[in-house]
């Protein structure tokens, strides 16, 4: 629920805004019901980052995926070479172009605007946010941290994002990328080893980067970083404490632009949690454009344990002083202070204001800010200030908050979509605003006013979890989302769309399934296998029916029998099987798992993948998100634990059943394993009872869907699709060349028809030769 509120200026009316702001609870599972979703204020979680664990647990660094990015471009130079008939293959992106997805900055010039995306790189728009253009190399690391734009009109990305263990992993990036032409192309220029950038800010004679470093691996290049040439060369000049802190925000004080701020965040995800916050956060400052820096001890909490992420924002001072309860106001300093655990309302963390020039601070927290930070304010973590009014302030939030007091009464806004990252005002036209949030691109012509927000109609920048196509109609498209619910590619003249897809419903969109045989019968899940069925094409949906199991994965298996579509198969660390087109379930397994729960942030000991085979009504493979692998002959009678050097006890992501072969199933496991030089996909033609590696030359990378179309596997990976006509022994070949480099996480194969779901460039399809 979000509130739909004015601003108030009474302590009555303040106070009735405060309780209409309703926190929905986290998930929680329901022991043999349901898992329950939480809608919009649902923590994130991490399966996508267990899902690409290494052998020890811990997570790839940004380095491991710029070496599967250029494994993937070899790969595709050999098939231009050895295949030109595959390597000439077009994709073509079909949507949704009207969904959006998270956006981490934005950057005025006086003839464009640039946006940064979580996972699909940089876009132009030249009409104001209406619609977008790429302006970014689809074959470069697709996850934009900060982006900023010098005096000298240089376009500056820092890769990789800093926002942590989202449903979204935190893709590591590949350092700092400079461009002259306005994105048309870029030149690396360093930091390749700090993996995140928290911001990007531009003073009078330099620039600051704020270097996040790897959310999973202490070291590396960490802190804040200044150019003095226009960003073609960086030097550290506040370093950290610890190889857990990294810098988080900066804030220039433009009327002096010798003076900065920056907060540092100590923050470390492990198998066992998430540590995020620590001795080494704080805030900083410097007088004398960087060479020196100051611990900024007014904000309680500075170098305190239970410190974690802080923004910061420093006010102008406007052309009138602005005044307030008869005082005089003129610049301000606002800090927000987090919690370790996420929550703002604990120790020293809140919200704090200054008025002699960071100095001294007062706590002015409300309820209301504190409910907006929900329990992740760690996915937040930053202040935007306007450049013309010291007193009107934005907080990024589930909900965006708006002050017009420098944060004694906030309003919040109902309009845009949750979860917030970015706000900025356009200096070349006054009145001007842009927001950024994980739906995507929004303009105010009304200098942010609450409720003046419009949404950009074209931003393919779309993060699919999974997709189906409808086999007797291949326009017809769902897909699950990140943030943005299950989505359908046609309305009510059930003709698809590029442009024109519409919701169907769930929190998080994650299974998305359409009934081989009738297209109206669809289904969709949010996170944690929350999910509803439709005899009407997602017109109207209604829960399916009660499921057993205590755990249940983020992207919880979702299947159809692959000849008898009304019986189906649905997965907790349980396997539950319906015979009537998921109206009612029995469980027809035990605990398949290790049944161990790592920490609360993400319940390991689940069914990951569940494979049905079409040529044995009887026969079930099951993979585990703890690494177990097991097989049913008898549709559950009995089980049998399958144990191979081949099979090396990580993630399963996913199990392939030949259609014409129950004995024969390739098995993928989650990428980046120590010691690995190939991605881990294994061969029975046994039923199990033994596997064959037969990765071959494929990228490093995790992969994360397996289709078999006779002799032909297809394979989706983090950085591409692939393809061999023989998996015994013969070559992997990269299908087609412009399909950009987001994760594919899922395919359909319909016919000829390929279609991909990728994580941040929406959704592309492809004709396959015969």
């Amino acid at each position: 629920m979000r509130l739909i509120s004015a601003l108030f200026t009474s302590t009555v009316l303040a106070m009735a805004l405060l309780l209409a702001v309703t926190v929905l609870p986290p998930a929680t599972p329901d022991g043999e019901g349901q898992q329950v979703a939480s809608g919009p204020l649902a923590e994130p979680a991490d399966s996508m980052t267990a899902a690409r664990a290494l052998a020890d647990g811990s997570a790839p660094t940004g380095e491991a995926l710029a070496t599967a990015l250029a494994q993937a471009r070899l790969v595709g130079e050999t098939t231009a070479q050895v295949r030109p008939d595959l390597a000439g293959l077009d994709w073509e992106m079909v949507g949704p172009t009207n969904i959006g997805g998270r956006l981490t900055d934005i950057a005025v010039a006086e003839d464009a605007v640039y946006a940064a995306t979580a996972n699909g790189g940089v876009w132009v728009t030249t009409d104001g946010g209406d619609t977008f253009e790429p302006a970014w190399p689809d074959d470069l690391t697709q996850s934009i941290g900060a982006l900023a734009i010098t005096g000298e009109g240089t376009l500056l990305a820092g890769t990789g994002e800093l926002n942590p263990g989202g449903g979204s992993i935190t893709f590591g990036g590949t350092g700092m990328y400079r461009s002259t032409d306005g994105g048309d192309s870029w030149t690396p220029v360093g930091l390749t080893d700090t993996g995140t950038f928290g911001r990007i800010v531009v003073a009078e004679d330099a620039v600051y980067a704020a270097a996040g470093g790897n959310l999973f691996v202490p070291g590396g290049q960490r802190g804040i970083y200044r150019s003095t040439d226009d960003g073609l060369t960086w030097e550290l000049v506040l370093d950290v404490p610890n190889g857990t802190t990294g810098g988080a925000d900066l804030a220039v004080d433009p009327v002096n632009p010798d003076r900065v701020f920056a907060t540092l965040w100590d923050h470390l995800r492990t198998p066992a949690d998430r540590i995020y916050g620590g001795v080494g956060s704080g805030l900083w400052v410097t007088t004398d454009g960087g060479d020196t820096w100051s611990p900024v001890t007014g904000v309680p909490g500075h170098g305190d344990a239970a410190v974690g992420r802080m923004g910061v924002a420093v006010s102008g001072t406007a052309p009138l002083q602005v005044t307030l309860n008869g005082a005089t106001l003129g610049q301000q300093v606002y800090v927000s202070v987090i919690h370790t655990d996420g929550r703002p309302a604990e120790g020293s963390a809140g919200f704090y204001r200054s008025s002699d020039g960071g100095t001294t601070f007062t706590d002015i927290s409300t309820p209301v800010f504190d409910t907006s930070q929900s329990s992740f304010g760690w996915w937040f973590g930053r202040i935007f200030v306007d450049p013309v009014n010291p007193l009107h302030v934005f907080v990024p939030g589930v909900q965006l908050l708006e002050s017009l007091d420098g944060g004694l009464v906030w309003a919040a806004d109902a309009v845009v979509h949750a979860d917030q990252h970015i706000v900025t005002w356009d200096p070349f036209r006054p009145g001007v605003a842009y927001l950024g949030n994980d739906g995507g691109f929004y303009r105010s012509d009304a200098n942010g006013t609450t409720g003046t927000w419009t949404k950009a109609t074209y931003e393919p920048w779309t993060q699919l979890y999974t997709l189906d196509v409808a086999r007797t109609a291949p326009d017809r498209i769902v897909a699950g989302l990140q943030d943005n619910g299950c989505v359908r590619s046609y309305g009510a003249d059930r003709v698809g769309t590029v442009d024109g897809w519409q919701s169907y419903g769930c929190g998080d969109g994650l299974e998305t399934l359409i009934n081989p045989l009738n297209a109206e019968n669809v289904f969709g899940c949010s996170q944690y296998g929350s999910c509803r069925r439709s005899t009407n094409g997602g017109d109207s949906t209604s829960a399916i029916g009660s499921t057993a199991g205590a755990r249940r994965n983020w992207l919880t298996p979702l299947e159809f029998d692959p000849v008898d579509p009304q019986v189906m198969y649905y997965a907790s660390e349980r396997v539950n099987r319906s015979t009537n087109n998921g109206v009612s379930w029995t469980a027809i397994s035990g605990d398949l798992t290790k049944g161990v729960k790592v920490d609360r942030d993400y319940p390991f000991g689940t069914i990951s993948t569940v494979a049905p085979a079409a040529s044995d009504a009887d026969r079930l493979y099951v993979g585990t998100d703890d690494g177990l692998v097991w097989v049913t002959t008898d549709m559950g009678g009995t089980w049998t634990e399958l144990v191979d050097d081949d099979l090396p006890g990580i993630y399963v992501t996913r199990i392939t059943v030949d259609p014409t072969d129950a004995d024969r199933a390739l098995i993928a496991f989650s990428g980046f394993r120590s010691g690995d030089d190939a991605a881990r996909v294994a061969l029975t033609t046994d039923g199990g009872a033994s596997w064959t590696n037969v990765s071959g030359n494929l990228p490093a990378a995790p992969v994360n869907d397996i289709v078999v179309d006779g002799t032909d596997v297809i394979v989706g990976t983090d950085v591409g699709v692939f393809i061999t006509e023989d998996v015994t022994g013969g070559e992997w070949f990269r299908v087609g060349a412009d399909l950009p480099s987001s994760p594919v996480m899922d395919l359909d194969l319909t016919g000829d028809l390929l279609t991909a779901a990728t994580f941040g460039r929406s959704a592309w399809r492809v004709t396959l030769g015969s």
